[in-house]
């Protein structure tokens, strides 16, 4: 058993490459052990900002291949697919020989036991490999023609302590590296991934990412300690500084107090995204002046502390300038710049847009029965952000910033704070607005969105979403489902639909209603999968109810859902299936007519009576709930209807001689069927 161990040394390689690039190429030899029958105990990637290695431990140096027989095209096939069989497989028509197997006579051929050299293997197939490797951003440099991150600058690939030795473009394989990044001039000889490991560790850098990453959250976490400070870990900066740096080392620095004014999302957005630092905050949550750096190297002498200090004080008084200018430009004079402003071919202006807003939100605020006048003017001023200099410096923060201006303005809380969330659900586990205003502001802008481009025809594809529409239909429904509401969806796109033709826009798509429903109800589909509802529940639930009730269709499909494998589940199946069964069969006879009640006068016995007194019982509760039902309630009362309905089957026979009785019981078992409906259709729900 043996170790194959390659590392591939570039300039630095962006983080956001890193990942990806590990498992292409681990995954790529795999497939290469696994289709040669080559056995390997252990597998690994690693990385740093400029080296990429691949490990495999336990391999075998050799294996025999046994004989084979290989499948060819059948006998009638044309010559010219033969003659491709025979060239891919570099044989002569005498090798194959006929056999009939169950679709026809194909021709075979034996391929004999073949001795493969692991080493051997590796030297042919590693720079394959290579040339396949798919990069979402590559370079080529110099002369060469090779494709890579960055510019790749040598190749060591050991196996069984040996080089291999390889050709790949302009390099060499060996089994040598440099251990200096910054100045290339000092390689050593490695022969095993234990020794290559060590050395580097006793130079203060951590080959493993998974490894590097611990050691930093624990020095952050240290650190933030020692200073009484509490850090809010960002898993995605995280991820990127650990692929920034090799030998990290971290540092606390301050910035000046005074820029503490500025709106805590700007200084945030400031640190963790253009300078990849981590802001830090009190007791009580607010941030502080002191932040964190993850540095490559040990600042002995405190220039690095020095430098990170500059860089952050002069984006912060550009930040603070920008935020003085735009706090004290009136919001609502600035609404009229917006006609400058394109929201999309052939839906107008952003101004277009406020004021199709402005009728929508006033029509959901009839049915929040909230202030038309509050949710009109939020609608009005809730995009004016996006003229301003802050928004232009950090787009993350539209909508946020909006909220800022229209509160240092003086305008009511709930409104700054709808304009301040109106962009939310921003997807699944994002936050929900809770407040009406916010979430008819929210609604609107969403539904204006999506009636705009599916309107003209813009929809998502399989692949691509390049309008996030995925994404504001998903809002859609968490804004309700989050909030316990229901919208009728149907006449709000309808209306949506007016305006933008009041608006004298063309919206070609004559489906529009149709097809922007079917997309809503498959995102909520896609929201209770990633619930982990059952496909058969999600698919009963939707086809009960409409999309003006997606709220129900949800807490009906999840209450259901925690319930199914449970002996109250059980139940409730069971019941329904034993009288749906019965009625499937007989309703195939196409003579038989059923209608939608029973008649209790010639019930021949008590069994009978006792199952139309619980079905009566059930339709009365059903008749008698709002929209507040208990749906935990609904299915314990369907349950219980168990004892009754099974004591019927085991003591009545619903296929009477008497075609009268017959008929009797089978419309007394459709208004059980029925019954159950009103919660769903059960149909669709498979047995445990």
């Amino acid at each position: 058993m043996s170790e194959f161990f390659l590392e591939l040394f570039s300039e630095e390689i962006p983080a956001s490459l890193q990942k990806n690039s590990r498992v292409i190429l681990l995954d790529s030899f795999k497939k290469l052990f696994e289709e040669k029958q080559l056995i390997f105990k252990k597998k690994a990637s690693y990385s740093t900002p400029n080296r990429l290695i691949i490990l495999f431990e336990g391999l075998v140096k050799e294996i025999t291949q046994k004989t084979e027989e290989i499948k060819g095209p059948n006998i009638n096939a044309p010559k010219k697919a033969i003659d491709g069989f025979l060239r891919s497989n570099q044989i002569d028509k005498k090798n194959l020989f006929k056999k009939t197997i169950e679709k026809g006579e194909f021709y075979f051929f034996k391929k004999p036991s073949k001795k493969i050299n692991t080493i051997d293997l590796l030297k042919e197939q590693t720079p394959l490999i290579l040339d396949k490797m798919q990069w979402k951003k590559s370079m080529r440099w110099g002369d060469f023609d090779l494709n890579w991150a960055r510019p790749l600058k040598s190749i060591l690939a050991v196996f069984d302590g040996k080089s291999l030795d390889f050709k790949f473009h302009h390099l060499t394989c060996s089994n040598r590296t440099f251990i200096d990044k910054e100045f290339e001039d000092k390689k050593k000889i490695f022969k095993n991934f234990r020794n290559y490991k060590k050395f580097f560790y006793k130079k203060g850098i951590i080959i493993d990412q998974n490894l590097r990453k611990e050691f930093i959250k624990k020095e952050l976490q240290k650190n933030s300690k020692r200073k009484n400070i509490i850090i809010e870990f960002n898993n995605k900066l995280l991820d990127e500084v650990t692929g920034l740096v090799e030998q990290p080392s971290i540092l606390l620095c301050k910035f000046d107090q005074k820029f503490l004014n500025i709106p805590k999302e700007i200084l945030i957005i400031t640190m963790q995204y253009h300078q990849k630092y981590f802001p830090t905050f009190n007791e009580k949550g607010s941030i502080t002046n002191n932040f964190l750096v993850v540095t490559n190297n040990k600042d002995k002498r405190g220039l690095i502390k020095l430098g990170n200090e500059r860089v952050i004080e002069a984006r912060l008084n550009d930040a603070q300038f920008f935020w003085e200018k735009n706090k004290s430009q009136n919001l609502v004079k600035q609404v009229s710049k917006m006609k400058t402003i394109n929201y999309f071919k052939g839906l107008g202006s952003y101004f277009d847009k406020i004021q199709r807003m402005r009728k929508l939100a006033g029509m959901i605020s009839d049915e929040l029965l909230i202030s038309k006048e509050k949710v009109e003017l939020s609608a009005s001023i809730c995009k004016v952000d996006l003229i301003s200099d802050l928004v232009s410096e950090f787009p993350e923060l539209q909508g946020i910033m909006g909220g800022h201006f229209s509160e240092s303005q003086g305008f009511d809380k709930d409104i700054c704070l709808a304009i301040s969330e109106h962009y939310l659900p921003s997807g699944l586990d994002s936050k929900t607005p809770k407040k009406l205003l916010s979430i008819a502001l929210a609604l609107t802008d969403k539904l204006d969105t999506l009636v705009g481009f599916f309107g003209i025809n813009q929809k998502p594809t399989s692949s691509k979403d390049p309008y996030a529409l995925r994404r504001s239909a998903l809002g859609v429904i968490r804004l309700m489902v989050d909030n316990n509401k229901e919208f009728k969806i149907k006449d709000l796109i309808s209306y949506s639909t007016s305006l933008h033709r009041d608006q004298e826009f063309q919206l070609s798509n004559k489906f529009l209603q149709k097809e922007l429903i079917d997309f809503l109800l498959d995102r909520l589909k896609y929201y209770m999968k990633e619930k982990k509802i059952r496909t058969d529940i999600v698919e009963a639930s939707i086809n009960s109810y409409g999309v003006n009730y997606l709220n129900k269709i949800y807490k009906k499909a999840l209450a259901l859902n925690n319930i199914i494998n449970k002996q109250i589940g059980n139940d409730i199946i069971l019941s329904y299936k034993r009288a749906s069964n019965i009625l499937d069969s007989e309703l195939k006879n196409k003579q038989l007519e059923l209608s939608n009640t029973t008649d209790p006068g010639i019930f021949k016995n008590d069994f009978e009576k006792n199952l139309l007194k619980k079905i009566n019982e059930l339709r009365k509760y059903f008749a008698s709930i709002n929209k507040d039902e208990d749906y935990g309630q609904s299915l314990t009362n369907l349950a219980d209807a168990k004892k009754v309905i099974f004591e019927f089957f085991d003591n009545v026979k619903v296929n009477d001689e008497d075609k009268n009785i017959k008929k009797n019981r089978l419309e007394l078992l459709q208004m059980l069927c029925k019954t159950f409906d009103n919660y769903i259709n059960f149909s669709s729900i498979e047995t445990n």
